[in-house]
């Protein structure tokens, strides 16, 4: 038994971010499992040597470089067979997947074509191990646990596991060839699918300063946007106050907007609906100001103030200017 990563790169600029995040999950799933954890990256030969170069400094087992000139480019049925080729050579009982869009392409072919299913879209994993993904929206989590022999493919949310817990250490890379001929390719490359261009991106930020309907007008942003940038957070708000047109939607958190997983996320009258958690429940530590003692954020914070925003926020960023 044993736990396989796939990584994934985003062309000439490294590891897709959710792949570090893939890579968190599949080491802590075989840490609970007291099994190994390898990793894998598909990619043409000298495409993929730093990428694998840089598996070796992880704690593994061991790093796979799967190297094919009809893997330069990506296409759906050269990743299924050389992964599936893979599968079998190695035996895996897991195989983890970052959920990004190339995923979602290839990973229920490659589910079918191994005769198992993907359980996608996983927020959280626990023993047994069990994958934990959400349902409407976040109102429901749904429970999943792999029966029989075959092994389980899972792909995890972004957000939902951090990539500074990544292990670090050392393994040996492995190189392997698949068997793939320009024959089984239905499709040809085409050009990489593009997320939308924001000018802002959330997940990235450290630091989150959020806000919530609770400040009452949009003329009273300020406060909250004064204590951003004494704290030199990004500045994001739950649906309401962009729905309102009060900050553009590129700074909404939660299952419609951004999922993000800071060092710190200070919540700023928000009451913490199912919606707003679920974008922000990878942040490490939480702290929500708010006047209603009886808010759900209140459930899921590291330190909570129950306070007048008003009072509080002017407050704070005044202690926090005296002392830069």
């Amino acid at each position: 038994m044993s736990v396989l990563v796939v990584m994934e790169q985003k062309g000439d600029a490294g590891w897709h971010r959710i792949s570090l995040e893939a890579l968190a999950a599949g080491q802590k799933l075989a840490a609970e499992l007291g099994v190994s954890c390898s990793a894998v990256v598909l990619g043409e030969d000298a495409g993929i040597a730093p990428l694998s170069a840089e598996l070796a400094t992880k704690k593994l087992a061991g790093a796979w470089a799967v190297g094919h000139a009809l893997l330069a480019h990506y296409t759906a049925d050269a990743w299924v067979a050389a992964l599936q080729q893979l599968i079998a050579e190695t035996q895996p009982r897991y195989v983890v997947f970052p959920h990004t869009y190339q995923v979602r392409d290839y990973a229920p072919a490659l589910a079918t074509r191994l005769g198992q299913v993907l359980i996608s879209d996983v927020t959280a994993v626990h023993s047994g191990p069990v994958f934990v993904r959400q349902w409407m929206q976040g109102k429901l989590n749904a429970e999943y646990a792999h029966k029989g022999d075959g092994v389980c493919l899972v792909s995890v949310q972004a957000g939902s596991f951090r990539a500074d817990e990544v292990e670090a250490g050392s393994c040996e890379v492995k190189t392997f060839a698949p068997q793939l001929e320009a024959a089984q390719l239905r499709t040809k490359p085409g050009e990489p699918f593009r997320e939308a261009t924001q000018t802002v991106d959330l997940s990235a930020a450290q630091v989150i300063v959020s806000v919530g309907r609770g400040i009452g007008e949009q003329e009273n942003l300020g406060l909250v946007e004064e204590l951003a940038a004494a704290l030199g957070a990004e500045l994001a708000a739950s649906r309401p106050i962009c729905d309102a047109g009060w900050l553009p939607m590129e700074r909404q958190v939660g299952s419609s907007g951004q999922t993000v997983a800071p060092k710190l996320y200070l919540a700023v009258g928000i009451s913490g609906a199912i919606q707003h958690l679920v974008g922000m429940k990878g942040a490490k530590t939480v702290i929500a100001i708010n006047k209603d003692a009886d808010a759900p954020i209140f459930e899921i914070a590291d330190i909570g103030v129950v306070g007048d925003l008003f009072e509080v926020v002017p407050a704070l960023t005044r202690a926090i200017k005296g002392a830069a």
